[in-house]
């Protein structure tokens, strides 16, 4: 299945995407895309419904792909390609900082680049959502815990991150930098995750041609490996690393300003596109 969130900011609908492409209103059976409603049992319950009986919604803003997020748990230099362009080493554990799920937003909305940044950038991401409570598990059993999967921006203001002192949070968590969706895709729907093409474009330039072959730590293994150190609960989201490509890592390097135009989109889970714009 195929799971959204459609409306206004803080007024979205939550939905499902039919077999025609049709986007069909899922109020009367679920309050949001998150929590109890992306468990095993409510995904098995929203999957028997007739999805062509259910009211048709007009097209509109899509909203992030999930509800009631409580960690943005990102993991950095997870693609080999990746580490190698921006001149680090693999890593011998996954990196893990946070990113703010204040910096959630929809997957088409406007991205707002803060005040002072000089180094805006980009990074398309495979998203993990989690569906129930993982603690201690697996890396055999890790992937029971995933309700599904989606596209993730992990958009970047590398002054912050890297030239500021301190962690990478405050580089990664500015408002608007976490863009994800346009949907929820469930787990039957995705035979390999570490089999999946991701791009991304700038202004109708290929930046980033990658794939999750590339991924140093598997998504069955961040989600045992995470749940070592932390509970993760439903609607968590992993935003598991980025391809190389990213400006950062370009000779000379390259970075976004105000009305730039990202794309990006992973097989299978479907596209965003963001206006960039300066903050007022």
């Amino acid at each position: 299945m195929k799971l959204m969130r459609v409306g206004e900011p803080g007024r979205e609908k939550p939905a499902l995407l039919d077999s025609d492409g049709k986007i069909r209103d899922l109020s009367a059976h679920v309050s949001d895309v998150g929590g109890e409603a992306i468990s095993p049992a409510g995904l098995a319950k929203i999957a028997a419904l007739d999805a062509k009986s259910l009211p048709e919604l007009a097209p509109g803003r899509i909203g992030a792909c999930v509800a009631g997020t409580g960690k943005f748990i990102c993991i950095g230099l997870n693609f080999s390609d990746h580490a190698a362009e921006t001149g680090a080493t693999v890593p011998p554990e996954p990196i893990i900082f946070m990113k703010a799920t204040s910096a959630i937003v929809g997957p088409n909305d406007n991205v707002v680049i803060p005040r002072g940044s000089e180094k805006t950038d980009w990074e398309v991401e495979l998203g993990v959502v989690i569906g129930k409570t993982a603690k201690y598990v697996t890396e055999a059993e890790a992937l029971d815990y995933v309700a599904g999967y989606c596209v993730s921006n992990d958009v970047s203001e590398r002054a912050f991150q890297t030239e500021r002192s301190g962690q990478w949070t405050k580089g990664k968590s500015c408002d608007t930098f976490g863009p994800i969706g346009p949907w929820l895709v469930t787990k039957d729907e995705i035979a390999d995750p570490q089999n999946l093409g991701m791009w991304l474009k700038v202004n109708g330039q290929t930046m980033q041609n990658g794939s999750s072959r590339t991924m140093v730590y598997g998504v069955a293994y961040l989600v045992s490996y995470l749940s070592q150190f932390m509970s993760l609960h439903p609607g968590d989201v992993i935003s598991t690393g980025t391809p190389p490509g990213v400006g950062m890592g370009l000779k000379p390097p390259r970075y976004l300003k105000a009305g730039d135009v990202v794309e990006l989109g992973i097989e299978g889970l479907g596209t965003q596109k963001q206006t960039f714009v300066a903050d007022r």
